[in-house]
């Protein structure tokens, strides 16, 4: 059984810690994720680590439908800064069935979210696309 997500007091100041890392661009593959509150429409900011692939990125979720995963599927856009440089993307939130090798990739780099995971790194991509309503996928797709 996977580890449930809580946000505690300490894992927010984990991230403010770790964003600290990221804008300073000390922590590979993290960045800044930039999302507009689709209630507030104020901008709400996490740490997060895009898989990549040649000229595809994906941002996973590790915690599940949380604040940020909401705010895409609503706005269709987020931003993502690392070492004082943003760029903005429009998302495409992907079906399961496309998602096996990306979440298995993502395991693969980002360690300390495993636990979240019932499948293990070595599992084949099927495995994984069978988590995918718990870990939703959203492809980036460059805006000019």
């Amino acid at each position: 059984m996977p580890r449930q997500f809580r946000r505690s007091r300490g894992r927010r100041i984990g991230d403010v810690v770790i964003g600290l890392f990221v804008r300073a661009g000390v922590v590979p593959g993290t960045y800044m994720l930039t999302t507009t509150g689709r209630k507030t429409g104020r901008p709400l900011t996490h740490p997060a680590t895009v898989v990549r692939e040649g000229t595809k990125q994906w941002l996973v979720s590790p915690y599940g439908v949380v604040s940020w995963v909401h705010n895409a599927r609503a706005n269709g856009r987020v931003s993502l800064t690392r070492r004082g440089k943003t760029h903005d993307y429009a998302v495409r939130e992907m079906a399961p069935a496309e998602t096996g090798m990306v979440l298995k990739r993502y395991v693969g780099v980002a360690t300390a979210t495993r636990p979240y995971f019932d499948a293990s790194p070595d599992a084949p991509p099927e495995k994984f696309a069978a988590e995918a309503d718990r870990h939703p996928v959203f492809e980036l797709l460059p805006l000019p």
